[in-house]
């Protein structure tokens, strides 16, 4: 009994011991390895700038700080939320506002619309006989001319004939009257006058080359003909505009047509008067909807005897009290909205005690004043951002979430990671951009016109490498140039046409920044504003052509700004030859 006590004890003992030497290692070992685990999983930002996201510690390649363990963003969040830290939010300027049902407080709806020739007021000089222009006294269209005014001596072997018929027919005029009235009366249809035939049969000489005099005042607004031209008879020789009135047609969109009536009241606004403001009423609207642009004619006569309106001329309407077909309407900011060409999206912020954001997409209805109606995408409550929006947009790229251009949300490579997977991400969206799917269809021409500001966009950044700031004025006044010569009408998708107007703006806002400034510093902070615009109409609109979507974290004081390029090779406008080559390509459009 004793030997089973003692080989109980013993075994007691090995067991102890056994636990003590072997147990605790076990446990040891483990937690290595979970906590090596987690390490791996571990994301690596920086406190100033939360764009960059790392696998594995080290320097930030913006700051150069100490990048520090990520915060999961999932935990708590829906897998298209985001969140910004305090610091990004207030470097960003984000700013939010909540919707509400109510009337719209601004009930005035802008309308864009050009100059034209009043063609009640016009007229068309024609030819009374057949012959060659022997003489034309019109040196140029845009000439000034006055009622009976020579305008041009034709000779015609038709009307020579016929003088010889009046020389011979006065002679028999006793005795064949009628024959000599048919040959007078034959006279005055091709608009001799009396004294002119008098002469010719008190002479006795026959005229070679016979005047054209002017029929009314105005404008030589084309010239139909050239000296020498054999002529027929009635035909045009010149248009004459009276441009003592003019037409001002608006462009109305087929939503809106049941806003307007004839007899509005309208407040019509110039660039070249931009403190002036012109009245007028709504004098006629165009029955009839152009099947392309799906919008009316909108047509206001204004006075223009002091030459104020040019033919041509871009100018805008202002129409008050207009209020909404659905009385109370779900209303927000136009700067909230970010278009694409194919969706209309805002930042909504469903937390308003923590800086986490998401994209919406919407559905607008009118724009009246500074705000649009929300048909779908947004309830009463909703707080979304109103100012940085598309500061927050570039944000939700850098972090993998939906963005405006980024339907999948696939995160955008930065930092070092960007480095190395820059030749992926620029194939990617190569093959992104040729499916078109965010790309509008528009007419060649329109995009030959886009491309032609692109280009003169390319010289102005060049101007900004060169750090030449009175170049600088000289090609974005050359830029605004192209700018005018655009036409809106080319697209033919209203939702576009919206698009462009509110692109249009705001490039030109800020290539008129940069003309009225001579500091360089200045007019960096506008250029950063125009490569936006510019950027978002070339990925909408497209211009068949390559451009190189450029970025420099270090621009703007370290906020960063983006640029365009025709080539790969970064030559950055912000900084000149202090860093000339400081950037990296962030997308490729093709």
């Amino acid at each position: 009994m004793k030997k089973i006590l003692i080989y109980v004890v013993i075994l007691a003992i090995g067991l102890l011991l056994g636990w003590f030497l072997f147990g605790g290692s076990s446990n040891n070992e483990t937690n290595p390895n979970h906590d090596t685990i987690q390490e791996t999983n571990k994301m690596w930002t920086c406190s100033m700038h939360p764009q960059i996201m790392q696998q594995e510690a080290g320097n930030c390649p913006i700051c150069g700080m100490d990048l520090i363990p990520a915060t999961s963003t999932s935990e708590g969040l829906r897998v298209d939320q985001f969140k910004l830290t305090e610091n990004a939010m207030a470097l960003a300027n984000i700013q939010t506002s909540v919707v509400g049902n109510g009337k719209i407080e601004d009930n005035t709806i802008k309308l864009s619309g050009k100059i034209a020739e009043n063609e009640e007021a016009n007229a068309v000089q024609v030819s009374y006989f057949s012959g060659r222009l022997e003489q034309l006294n019109v040196s140029f269209t845009g000439e000034e001319v006055q009622k009976g005014q020579l305008l041009a001596t034709i000779y015609s072997p038709e009307l020579y004939a016929a003088q010889q018929e009046l020389i011979i027919a006065a002679s028999l005029k006793e005795s064949q009257p009628e024959l000599y009235n048919a040959v007078r009366n034959k006279l005055k249809l091709w608009k001799l006058s009396e004294s002119q035939i008098n002469k010719i049969e008190e002479t006795g000489k026959v005229k070679e080359n016979f005047p054209v005099y002017a029929n009314v005042s105005g404008t030589v607004s084309e010239k139909l003909v050239a000296q020498g031209d054999y002529i027929k008879q009635g035909q045009p020789l010149l248009k004459i505009a009276n441009l003592n009135t003019v037409w001002a047609n608006f462009d109305v969109y087929e939503n809106q047509i049941n806003l307007f009536k004839k007899g509005q009241d309208i407040t019509i606004t110039t660039n070249t008067s931009a403190n002036k403001e012109f009245k007028g009423n709504v004098d006629f609207i165009d029955p009839v909807l152009d099947t392309r642009t799906r919008t009316i004619k909108l047509r206001v006569v204004l006075n223009n005897k002091s030459d104020v309106f040019k033919p041509g001329q871009f100018v805008e309407g202002k129409i008050k009290g207009i209020t909404s077909n659905k009385g109370q309407v779900l209303a927000i900011p136009s700067t909230a909205v970010l278009w694409t060409g194919e969706r209309s999206v805002v930042y909504v912020k469903p937390n308003p005690d923590q800086p986490v954001f998401e994209m919406r997409e919407i559905t607008l209805g009118n724009q009246i004043g500074d705000n649009y109606e929300v048909l779908e995408g947004l309830n009463n409550g909703d707080e979304i951002v109103t100012n940085g929006a598309f500061t927050l947009d570039a944000a939700a790229q850098l972090q993998g979430k939906k963005s405006m251009m980024n339907k999948e949300g696939k995160r955008v490579m930065t930092g070092h990671e960007g480095h190395l997977g820059m030749e992926e991400t620029a194939s990617k969206n190569v093959e992104k951009y040729s499916k078109g799917s965010e790309r509008v269809k528009v007419s060649v021409a329109f995009q030959n016109q886009l491309k032609a500001v692109f280009d003169d966009y390319i010289k102005l950044k060049d101007a900004f490498v060169k750090e030449d700031s009175n170049n600088v004025i000289i090609e974005s006044k050359r830029l605004l140039d192209k700018l005018s010569k655009v036409e809106m009408k080319l697209v033919t998708d209203k939702e576009a046409q919206k698009h462009w107007m509110s692109l249009e703006k705001e490039i030109k806002i800020a290539a008129t920044s940069i003309l009225n400034t001579a500091k360089i510093k200045r007019q960096r902070n506008n250029f950063k504003s125009l490569s936006l615009g510019l950027t978002n109409a070339i990925e909408v609109f497209g211009i068949n052509e390559k451009v190189y979507h450029q970025f420099c974290p270090m621009a703007d004081n370290n906020n960063g700004a983006f640029w365009l390029s025709k080539e790969k090779k970064v030559i950055n406008p912000y900084f000149g030859s202090v860093m000339l080559n400081c950037g990296e390509v962030k997308q490729v459009i093709e």
